[in-house]
């Protein structure tokens, strides 16, 4: 049992490690977060996301997916695609002042329409693959029978995350009032869509 737990606070360690960044997915739940729009949603796809990627990197399926890079070339280049276009709706929401101010003030977006672009923003995304399928798999596995206790400790990483990330950000909201703080926090997305956007385009 005391291995068992000491591969889960591993696996735990190493997948915070791996997610707490400024990244696409970040971005986008942080946002909805601070918009307090559809934050269960959005943080539930995101954690499942994760938890079925990790388990089945554990299991051992990140090996085919390591030989496949056709596959992990596909992925690559439809995420360049959508992250382009949402940085590019991030800057229309940057230049209109009159579309910008706290989640109360602004217009709610739909549901089908956030998780659409959340489960865009995760599964078009090949670092997401690659962090958790082969990454944390190869890493896992190297736990042999403990393998699954260092995953549960990843999910569980991915899990507290999110859930700190969409709904901690509400105590952001005093900041937010302002439609400048608005402004700069789309500027701020926009210009990590494009950077993922070009080091995505650039491994290819």
């Amino acid at each position: 049992m005391l291995s068992g737990l000491g591969a889960a606070a591993a696996g735990l360690g190493f997948g915070l490690s791996l997610i707490v960044a400024i990244g696409a997915q970040n971005a986008f739940v942080l946002r909805q977060g601070l918009r307090r729009e559809h934050v269960l949603a959005v943080v539930a796809i995101c954690a499942v996301s994760d938890a079925a990627l990790i388990l089945l990197g554990i299991s051992g399926i990140g090996t085919v997916a390591a030989l496949a890079p056709w596959l992990i070339t596909a992925v690559r280049w439809g995420g360049v695609a959508f992250l382009v276009v949402y940085g590019v709706l991030a800057l229309r929401r940057a230049a209109r002042p009159g579309r910008l101010g706290p989640a109360e003030g602004a217009a709610p977006a739909g549901a089908a329409a956030a998780v659409a672009a959340c489960l865009a923003m995760t599964w078009l995304n090949p670092h997401v693959y690659l962090d958790t399928m082969v990454l944390t798999g190869s890493v896992g596995n190297g736990y042999g029978e403990q393998r699954w206790w260092f995953g549960g400790g990843a999910v569980l990483g991915s899990l507290v995350w999110f859930t700190a990330l969409g709904y901690g950000a509400r105590f952001l909201g005093p900041v937010f009032r302002s439609p400048r703080a608005w402004r700069v926090l789309d500027l701020v997305i926009a210009c990590t869509m494009f950077a993922i956007a070009a080091s995505l385009a650039m491994e290819a």
